[in-house]
């Protein structure tokens, strides 16, 4: 029975990787390259037109950048599984990656052996990092909240109503409920004080990694 190929689609600001890994990924049987593209608006509308498995993506892609395009996409149903591909010199990227959604990383100065490889093991459903202090991600969940979660904390913290934001949103009372609800599960907290509290805590609180 043949094994399904792995749809991909590419983006990378630099000319000559975008060229390299498309010609890797054309040559090898188990991957159907479907799209590349030197922007992350380029990216969106490919996946967009035809969903694909798995996207490799420059954390520095242009004009959005990485983080925000896997936040855009992690909303979305279709959306491929994402591996960021980018020089990790400080060894942030990883971290950064995993918060904002990606599936994978691997760094530019890797094998193309080790990223063919994190590729397949992405594509079945793995989660490929280095080695990283998983306590680290969970410090700060406000980095792992949805837009829409992120949206709501923000009016929540300006102190709007169950009403208001049903209005704002433009959803029901009790989708509004059922936001906030597992808005709360993932800050840890109880009630709209305490979230509004973590909220504003999280804003003055130093960024990880900042020397003490």
């Amino acid at each position: 029975m043949p094994v399904k190929q792995v749809s991909l689609a590419l983006a990378d600001s630099n000319p000559l990787v975008l060229g390299a890994m498309s010609e890797i990924f054309d040559r090898d049987p188990r991957f159907s390259l479907v799209a590349t593209t030197a922007t992350a608006e380029g990216f969106l509308g490919a996946v967009m037109r035809v969903p694909v498995d798995l996207g490799i993506i420059d954390w520095r892609i242009p004009a959005l950048g990485g983080q925000k395009l896997i936040e855009v996409l992690r909303d979305q149903p279709s959306a491929p599984r994402l591996i960021v591909y980018g020089d990790d010199s400080r060894g942030e990227l990883p971290r950064k990656a995993m918060i904002a959604g990606a599936a994978g990383f691997v760094a530019r100065s890797t094998s193309v052996e080790k990223l063919v490889d994190t590729c397949l093991a992405v594509a079945a459903g793995q989660m490929v990092f280095p080695f990283m202090d998983v306590r680290e991600l969970q410090a700060d969940p406000i980095q792992q909240l949805t837009r829409r979660e992120k949206s709501l904390m923000e009016a929540l913290a300006k102190g709007m109503t169950n009403r208001d934001l049903a209005r704002d949103f433009g959803i029901s009372a009790n989708t509004v409920k059922f936001h906030l609800s597992n808005l709360y599960e993932k800050l840890g907290v109880q009630s709209r004080a305490q979230a509004i509290a973590f909220f504003y805590s999280s804003q003055t609180a130093p960024e990880h990694g900042q020397s003490r």
